[in-house]
């Protein structure tokens, strides 16, 4: 039979008054599904389920209810009503079905990736496309079609309609196990803080990692590649790790290896290569380090075993921090350091126990230089801004004490004038400091 005969019959089933009474059993089944799923979802904000999604519609169990209710009502009313009406809603609520799966499934896989509107846009496509060829009767001689077209592997024969079922069969297992996988990772995460949360990251990764590793043994015995091939193919991945891979495969290891010992925990303060902040996220392959001023850093994996790495949260929370100040030679330093701890003491960060300190650390070519040390307990809330405060405290007990802070001194001496003579031999300072100035 032609597609087009397959077609016309449906009009004509269509055009029958009995079709009204499927239009009004398929309306009634989407509004029973729209009310359950309002009734389970509630109150409460599904902007990141993959069930009922940011609205009703959005989510899959509406798609999915309806479909079943739908299905339902055409086995109830076969042998009553002629299907004409259900063979067009079937094939829809599907295809929504499956769209809303995979783009709820993208979104919450990879929230932050600006590629799940395109996949969404050619899911759709394809979706409804389908539909259509279906309806119309196109899609089944498509396929007998695309049978015939055959490639020989060896001993293996395998025909196009074969990989295209194939692909899309794999293609919804590696959905399922994404979806999977990231419901489980949502769930050991939620509630969790400090080293519990590392140990819940490294689970949630090892988890996805197999679910995904199964899922693609399942998706190629779908398309029809035999598993006993993979000898081979792991032989040539290996080499090709050897290679070309060598640092991806790294990374991976090292992000396993680094929640697993537990050295750096999600919330510690590190500074890796003069970048310093907190890390927001260990991924298999990189981590994120936030910095104080909102910037970003994301560091592979590799390089946190290889290299250095502070972390300032690993044994305290607690920072030395330091503000170095020049006064005037003649100043009594050993009355001001006392002064200057006493009004550093009053800063409000700045911690008791243990204390400030500020030491003669050094004899400048203009004056005396001490410096300040102090500890502070909440890094979290900046480093620029509690040096700031004690440096303005300084600088307000040195305008009351009538301290000076010495500008930069040179003594300059101009030989052979008219005067020369009457002046003398210059003085072994005076000279050293004429020289520096000439030259």
């Amino acid at each position: 039979m032609m597609p087009t005969t397959d077609f016309e019959a449906l009009l004509r089933a269509i055009a029958r008054p009995s079709a009204l009474v499927e239009l009004a059993v398929v309306l009634a089944c989407i509004l029973l599904a729209w009310g359950v799923v309002r009734l389970l979802r509630g109150a409460r904000s599904g902007h990141h389920s993959v069930w009922f999604g940011r609205r009703i519609f959005d989510g899959v169990l509406f798609p999915v209810l309806a479909l079943a209710f739908v299905f339902g009502a055409k086995l109830a009313l076969a042998s009553v009503v002629p299907p004409a009406v259900f063979r067009l809603a079937i094939p829809v609520l599907l295809s929504l079905a499956v769209i809303r799966l995979s783009v709820r499934v993208l979104s919450v896989a990879f929230p932050a990736s600006g590629m799940v509107r395109a996949a969404e846009r050619t899911i759709s496509w394809m979706a409804w496309l389908a539909v259509v060829l279906w309806v119309t009767g196109v899609l089944p001689v498509l396929m007998e079609e695309l049978d015939q077209i055959r490639w020989s592997f060896g001993k293996t024969q395998v025909s196009l309609r074969k990989i295209i079922e194939g692909t899309l069969s794999a293609g919804f297992v590696m959905m399922i196990a994404l979806w999977v996988s990231s419901a489980v990772e949502a769930r050991l995460l939620k509630g969790a803080v400090g080293e519990q949360l590392s140990l819940r990251k490294a689970g949630a990764n090892l988890l996805r990692a197999v679910l995904l590793f199964v899922g693609l043994l399942v998706a190629l015995s779908a398309v029809g590649i035999d598993l006993t091939a993979l000898s081979v193919l792991s032989g040539a991945l290996g080499v090709g790790i050897g290679f070309g891979l060598q640092k991806l495969a790294a990374n991976y290891v090292s992000g396993f290896v680094i929640l697993a010992e537990r050295s750096l925990r999600i919330g510690d303060y590190v500074r890796v290569d003069n970048f310093e902040g907190w890390i927001t996220d260990i991924t298999t392959r990189y981590t994120v380090i936030r910095a104080p001023n909102g910037r970003e850093s994301i560091v592979p994996n590799e390089t946190l075993i290889t290299t250095r790495v502070e972390n300032c949260s690993l044994a305290d929370r607690h920072v030395l921090l330091q503000s170095v100040v020049q006064v005037a030679y003649g100043t009594d330093v050993a009355a001001l350091r006392a002064k200057v701890v006493e009004v550093v003491s009053a800063v409000e960060r700045v911690m008791k126990d243990p204390g400030p300190s500020c030491h003669l650390t050094g004899f400048a070519a203009d004056g005396l230089e001490l410096t300040v040390y102090f500890w502070i307990a909440d890094p979290e809330n900046g480093q620029a801004n509690v040096r700031s405060d004690v440096n303005l405290a300084i600088l307000n007990l040195f305008e009351r004490e009538g301290v000076e802070i010495p500008y930069p001194q040179r003594v300059l001496r101009v030989i052979g004038g008219p005067d020369a003579s009457a002046q003398g031999p210059a003085r072994p300072q005076e000279t050293a400091d004429t020289q520096r100035a000439a030259a």
